[in-house]
């Protein structure tokens, strides 16, 4: 544990001024604080946690920031556990993901929340999101405008397909999948605020 009040901070953007004087730290480094609080989006904090997941480190306290108020809650706010949403490739999802058909196409497949079928043929595409609670996520179709139809919650999220985009906190996967599951982690994670 760091001696520097054990407290640290990722940046990924600005730091704001009342985190200014903690010590910054790099995705190997997270682990050695008893809290990170994390500047940036969706994406920096998915890469902070799935560090801390891999690191088996989900006892360190991850607290958002985006301004100075949200900097000063993440100093002094109490944590509290939530749910751990990570996919198959153990990264893990802090907002939403969405799987997409290739090229602008219906996704084809098949995708089952736990046991209740949310699609068999073909979808203009599936939203998943991290809730607060248990069980853990919710799935929703997508409409052709792109937007939620109607949501089933569940423990895991699952799609089989001849092919799909993945697209994790605003960020698209390198490569197609035929597979992709977001599921909870056995252990959640210790969220500031």
């Amino acid at each position: 544990m760091s001696t520097a009040g054990e407290v640290a901070v990722a940046a990924a953007t600005r730091v704001p001024r009342p985190l200014r004087g903690l010590p910054q730290v790099d995705m190997d480094d997270v682990g050695n604080y008893r809290r990170v609080v994390v500047t940036g989006g969706d994406a920096e904090l998915a890469a902070v946690l799935t560090a801390l997941l891999r690191a088996d480190r989900l006892d360190v306290e991850v607290a958002p920031a985006t301004g100075n108020w949200s900097a000063r809650r993440a100093l002094r706010a109490p944590a509290r556990r939530v749910p751990l949403i990570r996919d198959e490739t153990g990264t893990v999802l802090v907002s939403a993901a969405q799987w997409h058909g290739l090229d602008g196409a219906q996704l084809q497949g098949e995708a089952i929340v736990d046991d209740c079928v949310l699609f068999d043929g073909e979808a203009p595409g599936v939203r998943v999101e991290p809730t607060s609670d248990l069980p853990g996520l919710r799935a929703s179709l997508l409409t052709a405008r792109g937007r939620p139809n109607r949501w089933v919650v569940g423990r895991a999220a699952q799609l089989g397909t001849p092919g799909a985009q993945v697209i994790r906190d605003g960020v698209p996967a390198p490569r197609t999948v035929r597979r992709s599951t977001f599921y909870r982690h056995t252990e959640g994670w210790l969220r500031v605020g």
